[in-house]
């Protein structure tokens, strides 16, 4: 059977995506904490599909070798994500190689989960990725996430700790919002005035 044939086509399964550092966390907790609605993190999924002892991890350990693994942890020997982030960021190949490994294993992993609240009418699922993985044929509506670059460029230094020039690399790796604007169904503006998205949330759900 078709993966995408576990999906249940009357289900209101909702795309949640921006850029980096645009306040997606923050919008998915509002509606973890206010709307009865079923979240489904395809970062959460990432991190489960790359616990020590996975197909996925045994691949990347196998790619990028033991300098990935985090010392900190011994007993776990987890993979070192931050380190891997870095690394991932400054080799476009080696970027490449692990998409291609994990979007399928995620966009599986996805349906999956989806498939278990069959029974509920609607689902968001958060894909920061999702255009750039071509996460879109899961989906029955797109929410673009958008917030001003500079506002963009302040967060993602302060969260990652990271310089200017490190930020607008991260950022200019992805699609640009102009691009994932054309193919999505609502835009929550998160240009610091919470009240904007809240509302636009709240009339659509």
């Amino acid at each position: 059977m078709d993966i995408l044939q576990k999906l249940k086509n009357n289900q209101r399964r909702i795309g949640l995506t921006g850029g980096i550092a645009t306040g997606k966390t923050t919008i998915t907790n509002y509606i973890r904490k206010h709307k009865d609605i079923p979240i489904v993190d395809a970062d959460n999924l990432s991190r489960e599909l790359t616990k020590p002892n996975t197909y996925g991890y045994k691949k990347i350990l196998n790619y990028f070798g033991n300098q990935i693994i985090d010392h900190k942890n011994n007993s776990e020997k987890e993979i070192n994500r931050k380190l891997l982030k870095k690394i991932i960021f400054g080799h476009s190949e080696s970027k490449d190689w692990i998409e291609k490994l994990l979007h399928p294993l995620i966009k599986e992993k996805m349906i999956e989960e989806c498939s278990q609240y069959k029974n509920n009418q609607t689902i968001v699922m958060v894909i920061p990725l999702l255009f750039e993985a071509k996460f879109e044929d899961i989906c029955t509506e797109i929410w673009l996430v958008k917030c001003p670059r500079e506002l963009q460029i302040t967060r993602l230094m302060k969260r990652d700790k990271i310089s200017e020039i490190e930020a607008y690399k991260t950022i200019n790796l992805q699609l640009s919002f102009e691009e994932k604007r054309k193919f999505s169904n609502s835009i929550l503006d998160n240009s610091d005035d919470h009240n904007k998205w809240i509302k636009t949330i709240n009339e659509l759900l």
